[in-house]
């Protein structure tokens, strides 16, 4: 394995959910990294652009990362750099199959379940609109098939992986746009409950529960519940 003396840097926003998957997988690695924070708020959103987003991703948009002379975006490219650089705890399961199909979930997280709560996100006062009526039903038949996976396993996968941290956090928008998952699916609901006491998760997600709950937006229940009982101690720098 290569060892690097620089520091490891991460741009991520409050409420970005790639950036949040990132996070919690550097955690969990026990990697030492800087988080930076980027200018966020709920009326401008992410402008102005931090430089260093801009310059480095084409997109500019976070999760950025940077390690010495490496800099990489995109939350999947990240999360295939961090198992290279600390094997151990492996978030990848062994072998080829059980690796791909892992792959595959992480992948179907924001490529097939997260567009219908995007098309939510815009239709907030209009949640009996048909396009988010059928938007909820998608996310519906998504939770059917993920509580199906969980027979007999406690996570997607077989062991914890990338694809639990990716789920979880697409998820975690998903309740909070008005697609809840409900007793159908009392397998992901324990899954939930099991991702969220994981101390990398809560203290990512309860950071993110804090942000909510100062600009007075509502929080679903499991969310609510990982609210720190008194405030952050400390500021992320913001660079």
């Amino acid at each position: 394995m290569e060892h690097f003396s620089a520091p490891i840097r991460l741009y991520s926003g409050p409420l970005s959910m790639f950036g949040a998957k990132v996070q919690i997988a550097a955690l969990e690695k026990g990697l030492d990294f800087e988080l930076v924070m980027v200018p966020f708020d709920m009326q401008r959103l992410y402008q102005p652009k931090h430089p260093e987003v801009v310059r480095i991703n084409p997109r500019q948009q976070v999760p950025v990362l940077v390690h010495g002379a490496l800099e990489l975006f995109d939350s999947t490219q990240i999360f295939e750099y961090f198992e290279e650089l600390q094997p151990e705890p492996a978030l990848w399961p062994a072998g080829a199959a059980a690796k791909a199909r892992a792959r595959l979930f992480e992948h179907q997280s924001d490529e097939v379940y997260f567009p219908p709560v995007v098309r939510l996100m815009s239709l907030q006062d209009q949640l009996q609109d048909p396009v988010a009526v059928a938007a909820r039903e998608t996310s519906a038949l998504f939770y059917l098939k993920m509580d199906s996976l969980l027979a007999g396993r406690d996570y997607l996968a077989g062991a914890y992986s990338f694809a639990d941290i990716a789920f979880y956090m697409a998820q975690l928008f998903g309740e909070r746009m008005g697609a809840a998952m409900d007793g159908r699916t009392p397998r992901l609901l324990a899954w939930r409950e099991r991702l969220s006491r994981r101390p990398a998760v809560r203290q990512v997600a309860g950071a993110m529960a804090a942000y909510l709950q100062s600009q007075g937006r509502p929080l679903p229940g499991f969310l609510a519940a990982m609210l720190p009982s008194s405030p952050p101690m400390a500021p992320v720098e913001r660079a």
